[in-house]
């Protein structure tokens, strides 16, 4: 029986070591089983703390969701730890179980309560006397790269709220732009965009409990902002080809990069290469609605809805059917033209908070679409 407790012990630490690697030090964006075995514990019971309270509920729970994670990695890797140890010290020393777990918990935790149960320290007591503080400072050091990340995110999803309402939508960011005789800052936009693209995709995949930190604000959302500024991008592209900003074409394809690298850290299935018509789920009458708002804000469009409709969804084609599945696994707040949720909700348009400056709101045209 030593022997196989001893084995035991080894191949648990093994597999507790080399979680511990791909999860905080290969910068690879390799797949971590407890990561999204957490991921999918923890989401289901916090949404049973909001059954029925809609999208507000169901924020202020998932908030939780992220910490939780981080909480719930390291009481994993520590537990793990402290069984694997245990396991080991009945079969090396010889110990009896009790003792066994008692000596792996002093050691490990670097207390040294159980020094007398044996007049000699092994090998095996420094090694889990150095495992603790290793796993309790890689976690540490953990968290300052996952925040800076987040600041760095936040900060342009912030910036995004006065150019395309909250939640962000495409065809308000344009809107919005006309109305105003700001159009020629969209360039900046989408550069902006590009770059966090590049890093979301980066960060996102590397690290992947970031997509489970939400905004400071419910209505705002690192992954609905993505989607708007793209849907942006697509309908100028689509009804003004021949001016459209060439930027437009860069953060387009930046974003569809970037949701496709985090789709494969999930293990998320996809067409890497879709045919132009591949159906989607947003249709022409939301398109065709959309481009009507646009009109009434002074957008001027080289091509009829009819005309540019295969141009949009040939852009659209590559990034929805990703962007939805994203949405709905992260709860994200339920914006137009983002696709369903998981829980009852309907599409919401971009509103006016109550701290917003007069001017600052909704174009005040109808919003087109779910």
């Amino acid at each position: 029986m030593e022997w196989i407790s001893g084995v035991a012990g080894g191949l648990l630490l093994a597999v507790l070591f080399v979680n511990v690697l791909r999860t905080l030090v290969v910068p690879r964006g390799l797949y971590s089983v407890l990561v999204f075995r957490l991921w999918w514990l923890l989401r289901r019971l916090l949404r049973l703390a909001a059954p029925r309270g809609g999208y507000d509920a169901i924020d202020r729970a998932q908030t939780w969701l992220a910490p939780l994670i981080l909480i719930g990695m390291l009481a994993t890797w520590l537990g793990g730890a402290l069984v694997g140890y245990g396991l080991l010290f009945h079969a090396v020393p010889g110990l009896a179980w009790g003792n066994s777990f008692r000596e792996a918990g002093s050691s490990l935790l670097t207390l040294g309560f159980a020094s007398g149960d044996r007049l000699r320290l092994s090998t095996l007591d420094f090694l889990a006397a150095a495992t603790g503080p290793v796993l309790i400072a890689l976690q540490i050091a953990y968290l300052p790269t996952l925040y800076a990340a987040y600041n760095r995110r936040e900060l342009e999803v912030t910036l995004l709220q006065s150019r395309a309402g909250e939640p962000a939508w495409g065809p308000e960011i344009l809107a919005r732009q006309w109305l105003v005789d700001t159009e020629s800052a969209l360039p900046e936009l989408y550069r902006a965009w590009e770059r966090l693209a590049s890093d979301l995709g980066e960060s996102h995949s590397t690290y992947p409990v970031l997509i489970a930190f939400r905004s400071p604000r419910p209505y705002r959302h690192w992954l609905v902002g993505l989607v708007a500024v793209m849907d942006a991008a697509a309908m100028q592209l689509a009804l003004t080809p021949h001016t459209a900003p060439p930027e437009a074409r860069l953060v387009l394809r930046a974003g569809f990069i970037a949701l496709r690298d985090i789709a494969r850290a999930l293990r998320l299935p996809f067409d890497p290469d879709p045919a132009p018509d591949t159906p989607i789920r947003l249709t022409f009458a939301e398109f065709d609605a959309a481009v009507a708002m646009l009109e009434a804000a002074g957008f001027g469009a080289d091509r009829t809805p009819l005309q540019a409709w295969p141009h949009f969804h040939g852009w659209r084609v590559n990034y929805e059917a990703v962007a939805y599945e994203l949405c709905r696994r992260c709860d994200a707040v339920p914006a137009l033209w983002t696709g369903p949720r998981d829980f009852a909700s309907t599409p919401v348009p971009p509103h006016r908070p109550a701290d917003r400056q007069p001017g600052e709101g909704h174009t005040g045209l109808p919003p087109a679409g779910g």
